[in-house]
């Protein structure tokens, strides 16, 4: 069972005094069944006071649903109304089945598109979702949000079957189809219900394991009749829960919106609330039941039996007339609808009042602070001083839609595609850090690293930013996410470059390695001593170091000797890192070369410069926006003996490429095009399955002597697609061979490759439309 609150979205109008009319309602709860899949013991339709589902009709009839789209339509139209949302509801509302969804959301879509904007949702259990009901709702554009109360101990305390099955399994399997490429779109986010019996850090970590766009934490239905459970002695447990998860997502860096605390923070700014749980908006929603009876808000079955109705109807009143009803008018009346107490509560605009239904007390009806007054005060006191700003937020698979993957399918890919692919690596980024920082506590070094990389992720986010998308952070990060020894410490050189950047004053030790002090984007400092650490006090342009019974100023625009800057070189119009300092630049499985001398870095800028310039000259300047826009680093490689061209990338440096000095820059375009295509794909599989990752099964390529796994064809062939279409576009008989050569090769392997039958339907259709382009040059 879920609920409708996790999907409210930010309420009609400001915050605020009475307006003396009743506005029109722009959002509304569907019921298209009134059953259950499951018996959870705290579900306010099933458990609470109210029984009326017993007498509603199990599924909502075509006429029915006919008839209620048809008045939300005619209201939307005579408000005006540029948007409405309608929430699919129950009961489950998956039990309508994939045709009775699509009847549904067909029907709504007809009548109320033409009016006005509809956005459409469906608020679920999960355990029935399937592919099938995933295209459904991907083709109707329905978001859903699904009930999840934690990891499966927290989960089943109150969801599960009616024989006592637990319900976690089916629900994870649900949250993992959301994240397929194909339905992450419509992903919504994760409802979780508040029990004092979980523990609130477990609880949060599981949910932000199912990478959520959003979570919404949900305190159990009660009021004073009915009030909460509380231990003895804690006068206000909901709010010490709720505080040990803001501690903890503070200190994450506030990776995900949680909406009811984010709502608190927003409105103790003077901004409006995103939940009808706190805050004084405007309560602008409205139950349409399966028999077409309008109802007031679910929340309300929770008080007593009938609390919830109105005696109206979609067959013989408008919404007009539900809007009218003195219960959901007086929702509309922001401070003027609260009782006496509330009203001269200082804390009231934050609070407003809690929760409708959490204010019930038999004899005084609603009139009463809620049952979870204390608490709320307290949450609201203890979150003053919180940030209004939330820092970037991870990205993930919702950030590459079937539009973009098609795009990058044909080969050449827009920038905009491309800055997709760099906001995922960010994300990726973000996400190992997250991941990293418990373990980071036990390190003394890396943990005032931690520290003030979160806080100057409030205070200083673009300079964060920076350091975070230096290619070689993500593999650092991801050695120490693989066990890798030794590395954590360097977090706290992460941090104090960051700090460098934004010229904030702060000591901290940084970690040494080999005698070289490396800060990431910034360059490396010789310390000429076998320490662990020297103490670095960052300031405006430079920083200063003490170390080994010295102290040293670095100043970056005039550097001293021991200082190696990071070279930054303008090439192709762009500034580009000629990356030979950093120590974690070495995961190319080839020689890099070391510390440039500075000629030889003027040669290495003038080569890159021409190289790019004919990029944008060359098949149309149709790689140069995706390189221009990927391409951060250029790593030297120490040159082959046998005079071979060498060059790598690795999805583990997104953003670098690595080469060998080239004969000319027509073969280094040709090169650095080659490897920002292993880059794009290494981006596309960080977060879609384009085949089934336990085929083990191999192909033999014309362009290699030994049998390929799936994803090593598959990089192939992306990358040889790249290169046939920039020999196609050269003059001259060698280019014509190398084109037909190229052409040939990636045929091949793609009609390989879509024979095999290893490849998903996102990869199926991506493999597709590579053998499109191809095509298409005949």
């Amino acid at each position: 069972m879920s609920r409708a609150s996790a999907l409210r979205s930010e309420p009609a109008g400001p915050p605020g005094e009475a307006t003396g009319r009743v506005s029109p309602l722009s959002q509304y709860v569907l019921k298209l069944t009134s059953r259950c899949d499951l018996a959870c013991d705290h579900c306010y339709v099933y458990q609470h006071p109210d029984q009326s589902w017993r007498r509603q009709p199990r599924v909502m009839a075509a006429a029915t649903l006919r008839a209620a789209a048809r008045r939300i339509a005619e209201h939307a139209a005579a408000h005006r109304l540029d948007a409405v949302r309608v929430v699919l509801h129950g009961g489950e509302p998956l039990l309508a089945g994939a045709a009775g969804l699509a009847a549904a959301a067909g029907e709504l879509r007809r009548r109320i598109d033409p009016v006005a904007r509809l956005d459409l949702r469906m608020q679920s259990n999960g355990v029935l979702l399937t592919p099938r009901v995933c295209d459904v709702l991907a083709a109707h554009d329905v978001k859903v949000g699904i009930s999840l109360d934690g990891d499966v101990s927290a989960n089943d305390r109150h969801r599960r079957h009616a024989n006592g099955a637990s319900s976690h399994a089916a629900v994870r399997r649900a949250l993992a189809l959301l994240r397929r490429p194909e339905y992450r779109a419509g992903y919504a986010g994760i409802l979780c219900t508040v029990d004092l019996a979980n523990d609130p850090v477990r609880v949060y970590e599981a949910l932000l394991a199912e990478e959520p766009p959003q979570i919404d934490f949900l305190l159990p239905h009660a009021n004073w009749d009915r009030p909460p459970v509380r231990p003895d002695g804690v006068p206000t447990p909901y709010a010490a829960w709720l505080l040990a998860v803001h501690r903890r997502w503070l200190a994450d860096g506030r990776p995900v919106p949680i909406r009811l605390l984010e709502s608190l923070i927003s409105t103790a700014a003077g901004g409006a609330s995103r939940t009808e749980a706190v805050g004084l908006g405007l309560a602008d929603l409205v139950v349409i039941e399966t028999d077409g009876t309008f109802e007031q808000v679910d929340s309300l079955k929770s008080a007593y039996h009938g609390a919830p109705a109105t005696g109206l109807d979609v067959f013989r009143h408008r919404v007009d007339d539900a809007a009218a009803h003195p219960m959901i008018a007086m929702r509309q009346t922001g401070l003027a609808g609260l009782c006496a107490t509330c009203r001269e509560c200082p804390v009231v605009r934050q609070c407003g009042g809690g929760l409708f239904a959490h204010r019930y007390r038999a004899g005084t009806g609603f009139d009463n602070p809620s049952v979870y007054c204390a608490d709320l005060k307290e949450l609201v006191h203890a979150m003053v001083g919180t940030p209004a700003h939330a820092p970037a937020r991870r990205q993930g698979a919702d950030a590459l839609s079937r539009a973009v993957l098609d795009d990058l399918a044909g080969g050449r890919g827009t920038e905009e595609s491309a800055r997709q692919l760099a906001s995922v690596h960010l994300g990726m980024v973000r996400a190992l850090l997250v991941a990293l920082s418990p373990r980071a506590a036990d390190d003394p070094v890396a943990a005032a690293g931690w520290r003030l990389l979160v806080d100057l992720d409030v205070a200083a986010p673009e300079a964060v930013r920076v350091v975070l998308e230096h290619p070689f952070v993500r593999r650092w990060a991801q050695r120490c996410r693989d066990g890798v020894t030794g590395d954590l410490a360097y977090l706290a050189a992460v941090a104090a470059a960051a700090a460098i950047r934004a010229g904030v004053g702060v000591t901290l030790d940084v970690p040494v390695r080999g005698g070289v002090l490396g800060l990431p984007t910034l360059g490396a400092f010789d310390v000429s001593a076998d320490l662990p650490t020297a103490r670095l006090t960052s300031r405006e342009g430079g920083f200063d170091l003490a170390v080994a019974g010295r102290r040293e100023r670095v100043r970056l625009a005039d550097p001293p000797a021991a200082w190696q800057p990071a070279r930054r070189v303008r090439a192709g119009g762009r500034e580009l890192l000629l990356e030979d300092v950093d120590p974690y630049r070495d995961c190319y499985h080839l020689p890099v070369a070391p510390r440039l001398a500075d000629a030889d870095a003027a040669r290495w800028t003038e080569h890159l410069d021409a190289a790019l310039r004919r990029l944008r000259g060359e098949a149309d300047g149709g790689y140069a926006p995706a390189v221009g826009a990927l391409l951060r680093a250029v790593v030297p490689l120490r040159p082959d003996p046998a005079g071979r061209q060498r060059s790598a990338a690795a999805g583990a440096a997104f953003g670098a490429v690595a080469v060998a000095p080239a004969p000319d820059d027509a073969a280094l375009a040709v090169l650095l095009v080659h490897e920002v295509q292993h880059l794009k794909l290494d981006a596309v599989l960080d977060v879609c399955d384009l085949f089934d990752r336990a085929d083990e099964r191999r192909l033999t390529v014309p362009w290699r002597p030994d049998p390929r796994p799936v994803e090593g064809v598959l990089h192939g062939t992306y990358a040889h697609l790249a290169v046939a279409d920039m020999w196609r576009s050269r003059p001259g008989p060698a280019a014509a061979a190398a084109y037909r050569r190229y052409r040939d090769w990636t045929v091949g392997a793609l009609d390989a490759l879509l024979g095999l039958g290893a490849l998903t339907t996102a990869g199926d259709r991506f493999v597709g439309r590579m053998r499109d382009t191809l095509d298409s040059w005949s």
